[in-house]
Order: C-alpha cells, then sequence, then structure tokens
C-alpha cells in the first residue's frame, strides 16, 4: 500500500508539474510570441506527463515552428494515441512531421488516412480541415521525395558558420563576381538598428555585409544607413561589379529600390529602380544581368499564374526600364515563384517555387533560356540535398558556376534559416547526360545502389552519405592538419601539456601527437566538418576546453593552427564550465557532462588548498524564485559529483544566482539567453605553494 500510495503521489506531482508547465508555455507561446523558448516547456511537460494531450501536441506543433521539424513526429504520435479525434488535422499533422523528417512512405500512409476522415466527413467545416487539393499536394510531394533521396546528388553542402549566420533568420545573399563581398539579410537582434522586434517576435530585416580575406569570410557587419532604415530592408541582387546594391524595403506594399557603392566604400540613398517596375502590389526578390540590361524580379500583381510571379524588363536604348513581361507558364505556377537569379551566362535562371516537381516548402529550380525558340526549358528540380521537405530559397551562382550560395533550415544549423555554400560539380551539365553517366557507370561496374547494400533503404533514410563516399573515393583526399600552441598566459612561452581531442556527436577520440615544445598536431580526415571537444591540461594551471571545427577533407591539404594559453590558478579566477549540460529545466546532469565534471575533479586533485565555488545562473524566463532555486540545485549537483569523487567538502561550495547576474541581454537566444544559462566555476582560495612544479 505504501508503494502504491507513494507511486501515486509521484505521478500526481508530475502531473501537475506537467500542468504548470504546460500554462507558462502558453504564456510564452501566446503572448510573447516565443515558440523556440514555448516549445522547450512543452517537451518538459510531455516527458513529466506522457497523458497530458495538449503538452504532446503543442510540443509536435512548436517544433514543426521551428528547426528540426522531424523530431515532431513522437509527440503528435502520442496526441493520437490519447485521442484520434483531439483536432480534425491531427492525422495530416502526423504525416507533416513525417515528411519533414524524410520518412516519405509514412507521410503518405498518414496523408491518406485523413483523406478518407475528409472522405467520411464531408460537411466538416471547422478551422482545422485542411482541404483535399493541399493533402494530395503533399503526398505528391512524398512522392517526389523518395525519388529524390534514392537518387541524391554529389552535392557539397557547407554552413558558412558563425562569422555570417546568427542564431535567428538569415538569407538572401548576393556576391560580385569575384566572390570577395557577400550581402545578406538577417533578422538578428546584434547590431540591429532598431532595438525592438516586430510582432512575430524576430527583430526587423536588416542588411548585412562580409568580405573574404585569405580565403576565409570576415565576421559581418551591418552596412547602416542610409540603405538601412529602422524597418524592413533586404538585399536581393548586386551587380557583378558590386557596385550596385538592390535591395526589397516594405514601402508601398514592397517595392524595389537601388543603392550605388561610393569611391570611400559607403553606399547612396536607396532609391526606386523604376516606376514600370514597382507597382502598388509587392515586388520582391530581384535579379540583375551580368550586362545591367536586363532585370528579373518576383511580383504578385494582377495578370499573373497565381501567388507570386517572375517577371523581366529590359532597358531601352535610352538607359530607360521598358515594359514588364511575365516569364510565362514555363517558369510560374499557380503557386509561389521567388528567389530568382539570372547566372553569368545571361541565359541560366535559378529560381525557387512552391509548386512543381517538389518535395515540400520551397524547392530550387533551374530553367535555361533559348534563343532560338523564345522558350525557357522545362525546369529541374535541382534534387537531393540542396532541396528538403523545408524551405530553399535564394539561390545564387558563382561566376565560374563551381558554387552557390542560398538559404535553407537545416539540423546542425546555427539559427532558424542559414546560409550554405554548395559545390556542385555538375550544376552546368545537362540533366539527361548526368542521368545516362550514372546508368553506364552502374552497368560498368556491374552493380547499383541496392547490391551495395542489401538491406531495404526506408523512407526517410538517405544514401547521401553512400553516394558521397563512392564519388570521394575515386580521388584521394588529403587529412586536414590541426597544429596545436600551448602557451603559458602570462608569459606566451610553449609548455608541456595533456592534450586530447574528442568527436562532439559520436564521443570518439582523436589520436594526436607532440611534435614540439608545446606544439602537437592532429590530422582528420572526415567527409563533412565536423565539431570537437579539445581539452588541455596541465599541472599548477586551470585547464581549458574548448569546440573546434574542422572542415570537410578534399583534394587539396589543409592546415589551420591554434593557440591556447594556460593561466596559472589565482583567487578570483572565474571560468565557464563549457561542457556540462542538464536536461531542461533540471538539476539532472546529461551523460555528455562527464568529461568536463572528471577535468574538473582532475583540477581539484592536482591542486591541493584550491577552495571554489560553483555558481549556477538562468536567463530570465520563469518566475524569478524558481530560477534561483533551479540554478543552486544545479551548482549542488556538481558539487555533491566532486564530493562523491573525493574532494574534501570544504573545498566547494555551491551558489545559485539565478538570472541576476547576466553575461548578455536576454532579449535573444542564441548572443542572450543561452549565453545566460551557465554553470561557473569560480577560484576563492589557490595555494601557489603547492602549485609549483
Amino acid at each position: 500500500m505504501l508503494i502504491c500510495f507513494s507511486f501515486e503521489a509521484y505521478s500526481q506531482d508530475n502531473k501537475e508539474l506537467a500542468r504548470q508547465q504546460v500554462e507558462i508555455g502558453d504564456e510564452i507561446y501566446y503572448e510573447q510570441k516565443a515558440p523556440e523558448v514555448a516549445k522547450e516547456f512543452y517537451i518538459l511537460a510531455a516527458q513529466a506527463d506522457p497523458d497530458n494531450i495538449k503538452a504532446n501536441f503543442m510540443a509536435a506543433k512548436t517544433i514543426t515552428e521551428t528547426i528540426n521539424k522531424g523530431e515532431a513526429t513522437p509527440y503528435f504520435l502520442r496526441a493520437y494515441e490519447l485521442d484520434p479525434d483531439y483536432r480534425f488535422d491531427l492525422l495530416y499533422s502526423i504525416g507533416r512531421a513525417y515528411q519533414y523528417g524524410l520518412q516519405f512512405e509514412e507521410a503518405i500512409e498518414y496523408y491518406n488516412g485523413y483523406l478518407a476522415k475528409l472522405e467520411k466527413d464531408k460537411e466538416y467545416r471547422g478551422e482545422d480541415k485542411i482541404p483535399n487539393s493541399q493533402v494530395k499536394r503533399r503526398i505528391y510531394e512524398c512522392e517526389n521525395g523518395i525519388e529524390f533521396v534514392a537518387d541524391a546528388r554529389n552535392f557539397n553542402i557547407t554552413n558558412l558558420g558563425t562569422q555570417i549566420n546568427s542564431n535567428s533568420l538569415d538569407y538572401a545573399p548576393v556576391i560580385n563576381a569575384d566572390e570577395t563581398m557577400l550581402i545578406f539579410t538577417s533578422r538578428r537582434k546584434e547590431n540591429n538598428l532598431n532595438e525592438n522586434v516586430y510582432n512575430d517576435n524576430f527583430p526587423y530585416e536588416d542588411i548585412f555585409m562580409s568580405r573574404k580575406v585569405d580565403g576565409k569570410w570576415l565576421p559581418a557587419e551591418n552596412v547602416g544607413i542610409p540603405v538601412n532604415t529602422l524597418y524592413f530592408e533586404s538585399s536581393s541582387a548586386l551587380s557583378a561589379d558590386g557596385q550596385q546594391l538592390y535591395i526589397y524595403r516594405d514601402e508601398n506594399n514592397g517595392d524595389l529600390f537601388v543603392s550605388d557603392r561610393k569611391a570611400d566604400g559607403s553606399w547612396s540613398p536607396p532609391v526606386p529602380v523604376s516606376a514600370n517596375i514597382n507597382s502598388s502590389y509587392s515586388e520582391n526578390s530581384v535579379s540583375i544581368s551580368p550586362d545591367g540590361q536586363t532585370i528579373y524580379f518576383s511580383s504578385n500583381r494582377p495578370g499573373g499564374y497565381g501567388g507570386l510571379d517572375l517577371y523581366k524588363c529590359e532597358k531601352d536604348r535610352r538607359g530607360v526600364w521598358g515594359k514588364v513581361t511575365n516569364l510565362g507558364d514555363k517558369i510560374n505556377t499557380p503557386f509561389d515563384e521567388d528567389g530568382v537569379f539570372i547566372d553569368y551566362d545571361s541565359k541560366t535562371l535559378y529560381f525557387s517555387s512552391r509548386g512543381r516537381k517538389g518535395m515540400g516548402g520551397y524547392d530550387i529550380f533551374k530553367s535555361v533560356y533559348e534563343a532560338e525558340t523564345t522558350t525557357w526549358n522545362e525546369p529541374v528540380n535541382l534534387g537531393y540535398p540542396i532541396n528538403t521537405p523545408d524551405d530553399d530559397i535564394y539561390f545564387v551562382s558563382t561566376k565560374d558556376g563551381k558554387r552557390g550560395y542560398y538559404a535553407t533550415v537545416r539540423n546542425g544549423g546555427t539559427g532558424y534559416l542559414d546560409i550554405y555554400m554548395v559545390e556542385i560539380p555538375d550544376m552546368n551539365s545537362d540533366q539527361k547526360q548526368l542521368d545516362k553517366q550514372k546508368i553506364n557507370q552502374l552497368a560498368e561496374n556491374n552493380q547499383n545502389l541496392t547490391n551495395r547494400n542489401p538491406d531495404k533503404v526506408k523512407a526517410g533514410e538517405t544514401k547521401t552519405s553512400e553516394t558521397t563516399t563512392s564519388l570521394e573515393s575515386a580521388s584521394t583526399l588529403q587529412a586536414v592538419q590541426l597544429l596545436l600552441r600551448v602557451e603559458d598566459a602570462a608569459t606566451e612561452e610553449a609548455v608541456e601539456a595533456t592534450v586530447s581531442m574528442k568527436d562532439m556527436q559520436s564521443g570518439k577520440p582523436v589520436q594526436g601527437q607532440a611534435v614540439a615544445q608545446g606544439i602537437y598536431r592532429f590530422d582528420l580526415l572526415n567527409s563533412k566538418e565536423t565539431n570537437y571537444v579539445l581539452a588541455v591540461e596541465k599541472n599548477g594551471y586551470v585547464y581549458k576546453s574548448l569546440k573546434v571545427g574542422i572542415p570537410a577533407a578534399t583534394n587539396e591539404a589543409q592546415e589551420f593552427r591554434k593557440k591556447v594559453g594556460l593561466d596559472r590558478a589565482s583567487a578570483n579566477y572565474k571560468m565557464i564550465l563549457n561542457f556540462v549540460y542538464f536536461d531542461f529545466n533540471s538539476a539532472r546532469l546529461k551523460e555528455e557532462s562527464f568529461d568536463e565534471l572528471n577535468r574538473l575533479k582532475h583540477f581539484m586533485v592536482n591542486s591541493p588548498g584550491t577552495r571554489i565555488e560553483i555558481a549556477g545562473h538562468t536567463d530570465n524566463v520563469g518566475p524569478k524564485a524558481y530560477n534561483k532555486q533551479l540554478s543552486l540545485q544545479r551548482a549542488q549537483t556538481i558539487v555533491e559529483f566532486l564530493i562523491n569523487e573525493g574532494i574534501d567538502a570544504g573545498r566547494l561550495i555551491a551558489q545559485g544566482y539565478g538570472e541576476e547576474d547576466p553575461l548578455a541581454s536576454n532579449d535573444d537566444e542564441t548572443e542572450g539567453r543561452a549565453l545566460n544559462r551557465r554553470v561557473e566555476m569560480r577560484i576563492l582560495e589557490a595555494n601557489q605553494a603547492s602549485l609549483e612544479e
């Protein structure tokens, strides 16, 4: 009876906790309009009480409104198990989540289930009714997805990293001909001209610019006034010489402007492109031909084929923009077409469409203009993995045609919408010729992808790595070499230390070697960019652990040099325990925290007489008293770990500061709240005599 009573009490506590977390999630979602933050509370509530149907449904709903949308599937499924009639469109929502997760066959099954429900209840008129035509479009997208994933192309896609991307929305990249200038649009909080946010809880659009120096993009900077204002501006096109920037402004329902670059590098006040081009309707993306004589743009003006259509306009002999013409039904559909780019050959058009043979959201297509017939070729989908079931848009190509830049939502990105670079060896090859080459190659090898892997490939699994690996094996990849110098931070003299590296995702350690006094070398051979935890330890010093990103190996040798300065232990020295993780809204340590905690233990063992404070900190989401208590519990968890590992309790103090000592503004996630959610170690007393070697 006691056991049953305890279990019932525990269960009731969990249900009440889940109810409170749903309330907090609702306030954040509906009042603050911050689904990314609300999502965590809904997920926690669903974990605390799996029978809370609202927690499960809202966890799934907010996941599909942020990133990693395929992770919504189990929460939608749980809601369906609890009550199949919780929402009329629940089957459709499950299919949508499966589609986002590339599990197309499962998605089709649930879409068909929803169609059967529609057929059974034809008179239903609720707001959660999804029309038959939309569901059939989704099924068509899934069928395309199965085809595209099975025929994954040889694309090397790389996130441009935090020099360019933020934790918010970054998109609409444009580049000059020599690929030394990148201009793009961002809704980041940092360096935005407007401190406030729009009603969707994101900052207003501003235009940013980065320059490439020695092959690397410098940190992006706001181009400032007069191009940017306190409201919405978006980069749309850049002339080949980088001297004219075409932008979108939210004036007159959305118009196109142009700004000229001055001799001192600043930009002139933007002026409307032309009254012939701008209308009382919306003009969105724009692209200018290399000779500056033809402009392509998107607009929802009347007379099109539906939604946003693509148009073009040419200059007359006087240099004045003339008549605007629709690109026709070879390009436009009843759906939206946007993100237009005319290539350097002045005949290859890239654009994004929500229609045509896509796999969901915006897909990027290519069409070539045939001068002889004065028509555009049938647009070709660039395929997987460039395109995904989410939005893929704003593609621009380099002058040599070997690379492209575009915006997409992908797992492992830095924010919502990120800018990526894609290397496409076959970008300008004819698609039919490519298919023919593939067939011939398979025939010559007397094998196919199925024979290479006898296991059936399920919908949702991709062959990207398999295809990429087989293509890469034809050439010799050169290891990426990391040279690390460890030195005394005060004297800058090289010192010997214990150095280790471990793959952050797999946990696999990497072997390195000492090549000189304080110099260590690691040779890394990865098919994609990989993040590692680099740890440096030495008696008498405070250890350092940091994240290091290593790019994918290529056919050319790459060498990177990094310097780590170690500090001697001294009173009031403070550092963040970067690799200590807790379950959300909990003081329970995650398994991946113990490497960092063991380094802290080694430091304490090798630093007798040193006393430290473990300080917990939170952001300002949730009640202040609750945050302070949670921060203290987390600090105490670490202290208890050290005590259990043999560290004298008298050398340890736990403190919880809650939201009282932020490192940054809590207004945005990555640069604010994420930094403020931390645990710090502060040295209270250091016995220097005992630290000397």
